[in-house]
């Protein structure tokens, strides 16, 4: 697993890709900071600048998926890959940690104003750090649902506009479910990411809420390994 994580890791940064990612978070981050300092109060930063944010950072994650397993499979490398002297599931905890590290790195490097800004302020951490860790448990299991779509498909176009669509529809579906019927309003609240991802938002770190995104990551990366394990053997 590691050499993998190794390997993927260094080809996000050895292309365009990963540096277009964090960038283009690290820059959105930056203009919420702008808007609160012009504020002139700390106290936005955890609901702004992270709240904000949140929904730009969901819809870059299809970007950085997109090539998880798509381009193997165009560039015909999936079958080395493969008959490699490494298992599925390292195989796959290998790219799901390396997209995920992406993701980490921008979202971590977005807390270095908030420290400077903490030099002379006094900003709210317990909603600062809630988001942060929020958003970083919501954008795992949305990384792990992008890894999937990508080993569903060649084409990284497709990977990212399915990744996209499923981003969408989880950031809708608990107001689409509520003008369904009490119901329906009752069975999504079960598997709302929104849902799970509200009490970060008020500085909450609840656990049941941890256990469901990495039950998430668990599942969509053990589909992934049956999948591989399925073009394996054929």
């Amino acid at each position: 697993m590691s050499a993998i994580f190794k390997r993927e890791l260094k080809s996000y940064f050895s292309s365009p890709i990963g540096y277009v990612c964090v960038g283009a978070i690290l820059f959105l981050y930056g203009l919420f900071y702008y808007m609160v300092m012009l504020s002139r109060t700390s106290d936005y930063i955890g609901s702004y600048v992270f709240g904000s944010m949140f929904t730009w950072g969901m819809m870059i994650i299809p970007i950085i998926t997109m090539r998880s397993f798509s381009e193997e499979r165009k560039n015909k490398t999936d079958q080395a890959l493969l008959t490699a002297p490494v298992s599925v599931t390292g195989i796959v905890w290998g790219k799901f940690t390396a997209a995920f590290g992406v993701y980490f790195i921008a979202t971590t490097l977005a807390l270095l104003p908030a420290f400077v800004i903490g030099m002379y302020a006094s900003p709210s951490w317990g909603l600062i750090f809630g988001n942060y860790l929020g958003s970083l448990l919501y954008g795992a299991g949305m990384i792990s649902i992008g890894v999937f779509l990508s080993s569903l498909t060649e084409s990284q176009i497709i990977a990212a506009i399915t990744t996209f669509g499923v981003s969408i529809i989880l950031l809708m579906i608990d107001s689409l479910a509520s003008s369904a019927g009490s119901f329906m309003a009752q069975i999504v609240s079960w598997i709302s990411f929104q849902a799970r991802y509200s009490p970060f938002t008020t500085g909450t770190f609840d656990v049941s809420s941890i256990v469901f995104f990495l039950s998430v990551v668990a599942i969509f990366n053990f589909v992934t390994a049956r999948r591989l394990e399925s073009r394996r053997w054929s």
